[in-house]
């Protein structure tokens, strides 16, 4: 690789790690249409726990706030920590990111546990400077 090869990939490795750190946040803090917003409009949402994946914003919202609603009558709080990124330019111009993600679990009075590990695969294109998720796939270790 050349040096202006080397420099864009870190580029773009450095600001795949920025997205995901306000992209997690935006969903365990349960604010569903910001994190929806974080995909294309036909972006798509693969996740292991559904035959089909999710698309559209309008649905990946909705399925966010359904998410945050049942772990709320649990009492329960979940944590997104996205580790190990590998970031990949594609010749159609998106960027392929790998990733694996911890999914902590929390419940007042009690100590931290790890609720899922997975794999995560993302589409991301640009549109209008800002990177946003086309395609997700999420494999979850246990059922593979």
């Amino acid at each position: 690789m050349t040096a202006l090869a080397d420099a864009a990939v870190d580029r773009d490795h450095a600001e795949v790690e920025h997205f995901y750190a306000r992209q997690m946040r935006l969903l365990d803090s349960g604010e569903a249409d910001a994190w929806a917003a974080t995909f294309t409009e036909d972006g798509s949402f693969a996740p292991p726990s559904l035959p089909e994946p999710v698309r559209g914003r309008a649905a990946l919202a909705e399925g966010a706030r359904g998410a945050v609603a049942a772990l709320a009558a649990e009492g329960e709080t979940h944590h997104h920590w996205v580790g190990m990124l590998a970031v990949r330019p594609r010749g159609d111009g998106s960027l392929l990111a790998e990733s694996y993600v911890q999914v902590v679990a929390v419940r007042p009075g009690e100590g931290p546990r790890l609720h899922l590990m997975c794999t995560c695969a993302d589409v991301f294109v640009r549109q209008d400077g800002e990177l946003l998720v086309r395609e997700r796939v999420v494999t979850r270790d246990d059922r593979r």
